[in-house]
């Protein structure tokens, strides 16, 4: 095992793009990712053990608390959460605290990959993707800086009845849009969004992708759609796709980056 383990879970690559910079200044460091069950789950050996995640509908993505629950810390590590948000951070970080205490936290404020629900520029404050990037970049190098050096936070995160209720609805919500989920004549049977799927909801119909009822709302299937193909109906028909341009679907898909 590692020295150093981040947990982490990215729908558009931005919360790997941000694990990834974090453990480039801590060094020998696993990223584990949770878009489905982690390959790891015993990291008592780990001296600092994270969580990089994203804020949805004011709480955790998927089945992220689930996953949290099965992971094993030693009481000796340095524990650090931080959550990517596009307007609010939500209460991702008050439910892992929750779980395993944690030492230090904070948020980076980044592009919206919801656009059925908002366009991706639609952050606070809003940027372009590019602007965007920087800033994320400037603030995870911060980030960074404080948890190589083990500094630690002197209250818990915060947490609010508004998030829980919104957070409790998401599912509901995300289930009725991922009914919508449709692949147009654009798409050339690739296979990407099957691969990408964390729920194994896609699959390939006469050379078509076809969608189940199965779905946590991560579109990454549709952000990372090679031509575009993906929608919900409506509105994410006209709207700008987005992804990390420095995480690639291929990225997603594995279960462990090792950063030395």
């Amino acid at each position: 095992m590692s020295k150093n383990v981040i947990f982490c879970y990215s729908g558009s690559g931005n919360c790997l793009d941000i694990a990834k910079n974090i453990a480039k200044k801590l060094g020998d460091t696993d990223i584990v990712l949770m878009r489905s069950a982690p390959a790891v789950t015993d990291v008592q050996e780990a001296k600092k053990v994270g969580f990089v995640f994203p804020c949805y509908a004011g709480g955790l993505p998927g089945d992220v608390e689930e996953y949290v629950k099965r992971i094993r810390v030693s009481p000796k590590a340095y524990t650090f959460g931080i959550v990517s948000y596009a307007g609010y951070p939500g209460i991702g970080l008050s439910i892992i605290n929750d779980i395993i205490p944690l030492d230090y936290w904070a948020g980076i404020s980044h592009q919206c990959s919801c656009i059925w629900l908002l366009p991706h520029q639609l952050m606070l404050p809003p940027l372009d993707a590019a602007k965007a990037q920087r800033r994320a970049e400037k603030l995870a190098a911060k980030v960074a800086e404080d948890i190589y050096y083990v500094k630690r936070k002197d209250r818990a995160p915060l947490s609010n009845p508004v998030n829980a209720f919104e957070s409790g609805l998401w599912p509901k919500l995300s289930g009725k849009k991922a009914a919508r989920m449709k692949a147009s004549d654009a798409c050339v049977g690739c296979g990407q969004c099957v691969k990408l799927c964390p729920k194994g909801n896609i699959r390939l119909e006469n050379g078509k992708a076809s969608f189940g009822g199965n779905c946590i709302g991560c579109l990454s299937c549709l952000q990372f759609c090679p031509t575009g193909a993906i929608s919900l109906g409506g509105i994410t028909e006209k709207r700008a796709r987005y992804h990390n341009a420095k995480v690639s679907a291929a990225d997603l898909c594995q279960k462990i980056i090792h950063i030395d």
